[in-house]
């Protein structure tokens, strides 16, 4: 057996070890780049670190640490309450906002699963009180996550852009954050249509303020600080619910003894962070990882409670997730996987038919694992066969991205299990079972769709 495919083969353990056994697919990644550099491509510890990403570890932990402390200090709470009293307590809009105000948080920088356990509580629990159908709120509040998932200065948008920039691969950081933003609006557009939405209008609005109001949050979720620290895999590695698959996940809930319906001087100035990154990023072209983590110590040093709670807040697991899973296909670059298993897709000798198997193994393994670890291997691998230049690839990339991501309403994904999780008054074996048939309808269509909208016309 030759040296590469051995290399794949244990790639493929590490992603069945993660969805099985809920090890972090990061830990798992590492110890193969070990075994395999060592064992198998005769590669030093220089070597193995070499395709350690340091500048995607300062990205995470410095984008995840700002945002963290928005979340300690209540500012994304403040933000949830003023979203809903902008709508004045109408009920069929109530999912678009949960939808906006996950697409925001990703957007500015927030891992996906964390956005997704902040905002899912209430949204659910407006979903109780309101009767909104749970599928329809818990696919809302993923996809808006998803659909601002991909924006130059967000966790997945910056990986993506950076292995695109790496591989040295044409890339358009707008058009990807685009191409995610309408896939995601117009699955969300149909959710909202075929599970309720439109009998929606009919029930008028309810009062912005007030006991029953849209503005203040529903009984058993107001006030309430939502953390949790997301593993991968099937779920989380901090569980209390359990969803019927076996995936375990933890939403620990303190009361907040603060208004969060006002503003303060510590989220005022955590607001002007969060634009001020976005300007800096944009404006400025300053590196998203240095300037977040250096608007965090000025936020920490002025409210250091908030950063002492911050810290234990930064999504390290996802970190661990991505370092390690790049750190391995480093190693498989270098000892020439990534080429030698390019051509062998290539030599399928149709390329849009390997096209679109690309795009369906994305979306099969990450409806059952990490969306963020299918992207770090797949991208890479497809180099040699976008080199040929039959495809486009600014129009592969964004089909696996969108493929890769729109899959994470899977009770088997993290984001699903808190969905599943978060929801109140609901049958959860049903729930289960409607998540896990949404999935697989989105699994079955969207790489497809991807497909013929992005990769077909050859764009880039």
């Amino acid at each position: 057996m030759s040296p590469e495919l051995i290399s794949i083969l244990v790639l493929v353990v590490v992603f069945v070890i993660a969805t099985t056994r809920s090890v972090n697919m990061g830990a798992l990644a590492f110890a193969a780049a070990f075994a395999v550099g060592e064992l198998v491509a005769d590669l030093d510890a220089d070597g193995i670190f070499a395709g350690f990403p340091g500048d995607l570890f300062v990205v995470l932990v410095g984008v995840t640490y700002l945002f963290a402390i928005a979340r300690a200090n209540g500012t994304t709470d403040w933000l949830v309450h003023a979203s809903i009293r902008l709508v004045r307590g109408r009920v069929a809009l109530i999912p678009w906002v949960m939808f906006a105000i996950t697409a925001a948080l990703t957007a500015i920088g927030a891992v996906s699963p964390a956005a997704v356990a902040i905002v899912a509580p209430i949204a659910l629990s407006f979903a109780s009180r309101y009767g909104i159908s749970p599928l329809l709120m818990g696919a809302m509040v993923v996809h808006g996550a998803q659909g601002g998932g991909f924006s130059p200065i967000s966790i997945y948008g910056t990986i993506v852009n950076g292995i695109v920039e790496r591989e040295k691969l044409p890339g358009n950081e707008i058009t990807l954050f685009l191409a995610s933003l309408i896939a995601n609006v117009i699955i969300a557009g149909v959710v909202f249509v075929l599970f309720g939405g439109l009998k929606l209008w009919a029930r008028g609005a309810v009062a912005p303020d007030g006991g029953s109001g849209a503005g203040d949050l529903p009984e058993g979720s107001g006030g309430a600080r939502t953390t949790a620290d997301v593993g991968t895999g099937t779920g989380t590695g901090t569980g209390t619910g359990t969803s019927p698959s076996g995936t375990a996940t933890l939403v620990e809930t303190q009361p907040d003894t603060l208004d969060t319906t006002r503003l303060n001087l510590a989220r005022i100035a955590t607001l002007t962070a969060l634009v001020a990154l976005v300007v800096a990023v944009l404006a400025f072209d300053l590196d998203a990882g240095l300037t977040a983590i250096t608007l965090a110590v000025l936020l920490s040093t002025a409210w250091p409670d908030d950063s002492r709670k911050a810290v234990g807040q930064i999504a390290w697991s996802t970190v661990l997730l991505i370092c390690g899973v790049l750190t391995y296909v480093g190693v498989l670059d270098e000892m020439g996987t990534i080429t030698w298993a390019g051509e062998g897709v290539s030599g399928i000798g149709v390329p849009l038919l390997a096209a679109v198997l690309l795009c369906y193994i994305g979306a099969i393994v990450s409806a059952f694992a990490s969306s963020v670890g299918i992207m770090g291997a797949l991208i890479p691998l497809a180099v040699p066969f976008l080199a040929q230049g039959e495809i486009g690839a600014i129009g592969m990339v964004a089909a696996l991205a969108v493929s890769a991501t729109v899959v994470d309403v899977s009770p088997f994904s993290t984001n699903g299990a808190l969905v599943l999780a978060a929801a109140p008054d609901v049958d959860r074996e049903r729930f289960f079972r409607q998540l896990m048939i949404y999935g697989g309808i989105v699994v079955a269509v969207v790489p497809a769709v991807a497909w013929l909208v992005m990769v077909v016309p050859g764009w880039g």
